[in-house]
Parts: structure tokens; C-alpha cells; sequence
């Protein structure tokens, strides 16, 4: 071998050992696959461009801040998709990189679609028993991914926001007589961001008083999009909750992080997001966001 060949190898080596350093971990959400579907845990996932579909062992991707920006806060982040397949990499990969530059990790959920062809999940069920479970099991982690117990939220887009929504307005106490240790973890949000979130996600009742500080965006002309916002606005704002709600004049759906509009109002939304997890404290490393908002 000579010596520019044996240069080729140890450089091909050392950007398959990068790649491999860079993969994102992935936990699935239960052991032996998702209770009372155990035998579809082994089924392959079908991924096609950004998408994935065909989600029968629910997981969690982890995106650790850098430790150089990490500030304790983290984000379960739910893509979304119609419930029918979901938008891993615009609406969970790349929200997490922007989470992770303002030190926050993030944790991007691929739950069960109870609107693809055929399958056998139910919408009110499936994905909040998902996201529930992702939740305790980030919760009962923390201290291993240096995350502060009092700044964990949720950050949902479209059917993902509905997903956020069920495991905002449920009840959050774990079981504490389980014999799963990750059960007996309460899985509260502390805070709630959801971007033009889908109708399922409006609660029938009023929201709990003790709901999560909460930031909603949406275009005017995402006409579906706009009430579902409106509403838990009037829900937030009759609980006394805090609550901020930014209401775009275009953009229509699925922008994503805004990198791909050619408005300038919505390629640069996400900083209003930034500011607004600033101006809650939920950046800081000594913030304390849920009791700080909480009743």
C-alpha cells in the first residue's frame, strides 16, 4: 500500500469515526415495544426524504446542547404530519439544532400515527401515551443529561402541536406503585410552545390553572390553523395564565423553521421564540420557570 493510499484510509477512517461519534442517540420508549403492540416493536421504520412513517417502537431522539452553551434547560419536540407520517428532520432535527445553539437539549419524539393506511393506533390514545411516556423518561434522566428538572417543555408543529397539547392538558401524576421506575415519574410540562398547532388540540373545557406558561404562532391565511390558536389564547387568558401569541399575516402552513419562505416576517420567527424563552428565564441556569408562573 502506498503512502497516498494508506493517507486515503486513515482519512476515510477518521470521518467514519466523526459520523459515527456524531450519531444521535436513540431510546426507545419501552423495553419490549409499546404495551399491547410488543410483537410490531421489530418492524422497520420507512423513511423517505424527510419523512418517516410506519412507527410502531416509539422513541426518542437526543440532540445534547454543546456543553459549552448547555444551561439546563430541555425540549420534547413533536414534528408533525397529519398524524399520518411525520417531518423528522424540518420539524424535529432542525428545530432541535436551533434549540441546542441557545444551550437547550432537545429530545424529538417519534410517536405512533394513528392516520396512516391501516393502522391500528386511536388519535386520543397512541400519541399522548407517547409523548407521556417520552416525557417521564426524560424526567427520570435528568440529572444524566444535566437537565433542570423545573425547565422542561414541549415544543410541537401542526399534528405535533396537538400531540403537545394532549400532554399539556392531561393529568400528569406518575404511578407511584408501579414497578416501572420510569412510571412512577409525574410528566408535567413547564412550559408549552406550539407552532400552528391542528383543532384536536384545543381542550373541550377549560385548561387547568396551573397550566404551563405557553407560546403560540401562526399565519392568518393557515385558515385551519388560525382557531385552534385563538381558542387556547381565550382559554389562557381566562385561566390568568401566562401566555404570548404571535399572529403572522401570511405564510400559510408548514413553514417549518422559516429557512425556506421567501417573507421575511417568517424566515425570522424563530427569534421570537428565542426571545421569549429569554424573557421567562427558562435560558437561565438558575431560572425556576414553573414555579415562578405557577400559582
Amino acid at each position: 500500500m502506498n503512502m497516498f493510499t494508506r493517507s486515503t484510509v486513515a482519512l476515510l477512517f477518521c470521518a467514519l469515526t466523526s459520523l459515527a461519534i456524531a450519531e444521535p442517540q436513540v431510546i426507545h420508549l419501552w423495553e419490549k415495544g409499546a404495551p399491547g403492540f410488543e410483537d410490531r416493536r421489530d418492524e422497520p421504520e420507512l423513511a423517505k426524504d424527510y419523512w418517516v412513517r410506519n412507527i410502531h417502537n416509539p422513541s426518542i431522539t437526543v440532540f445534547p446542547a454543546p456543553k459549552e452553551k448547555a444551561n439546563g434547560a430541555a425540549i420534547l419536540i413533536a414534528p408533525g404530519g397529519g398524524h399520518r407520517e411525520l417531518g423528522f428532520i424540518p420539524e424535529g432535527v432542525e428545530p432541535a439544532k436551533f434549540f441546542n445553539d441557545l444551550g437547550v437539549t432537545c429530545f424529538v419524539l417519534k410517536h405512533r400515527l394513528p392516520r396512516e393506511t391501516n393502522s391500528p393506533y386511536s388519535l386520543q390514545i397512541h400519541p399522548r401515551q407517547d409523548a407521556q411516556r417520552a416525557m417521564r423518561t426524560i424526567r427520570s434522566h435528568a440529572a444524566e443529561w444535566n437537565v433542570d428538572t423545573n425547565r422542561i417543555g414541549v415544543c410541537g408543529f401542526s399534528a405535533g402541536g396537538e400531540v403537545a397539547a394532549l400532554l399539556v392538558y392531561s393529568p400528569t401524576a406518575g404511578d407511584t406503585n408501579s414497578v416501572d421506575v420510569i412510571e412512577r415519574m409525574n410528566c408535567r410540562v413547564d412550559f408549552q410552545i406550539s407552532i400552528y398547532p391542528g383543532p384536536l388540540g384545543v381542550p373541550a373545557g377549560d385548561i387547568p390553572t396551573d397550566a404551563p406558561p405557553a407560546f403560540f404562532l401562526v399565519a392568518n391565511d393557515d385558515h385551519s390553523h388560525v382557531g385552534p390558536v385563538i381558542a387556547q389564547l381565550e382559554k389562557y387568558r381566562k385561566a390568568k395564565r401566562p401566555v404570548e401569541v404571535h399572529l403572522y399575516a401570511r405564510g400559510g402552513h408548514g413553514f417549518n423553521m422559516g429557512t425556506r419562505s421567501k417573507l421575511s416576517s417568517i424566515k425570522g420567527w424563530p427569534q421570537r421564540m428565542a426571545d421569549w424563552l429569554a424573557d421567562n428565564k427558562i435560558l437561565g441556569p438558575a431560572a425556576s420557570v414553573a414555579n415562578e408562573n405557577r400559582p
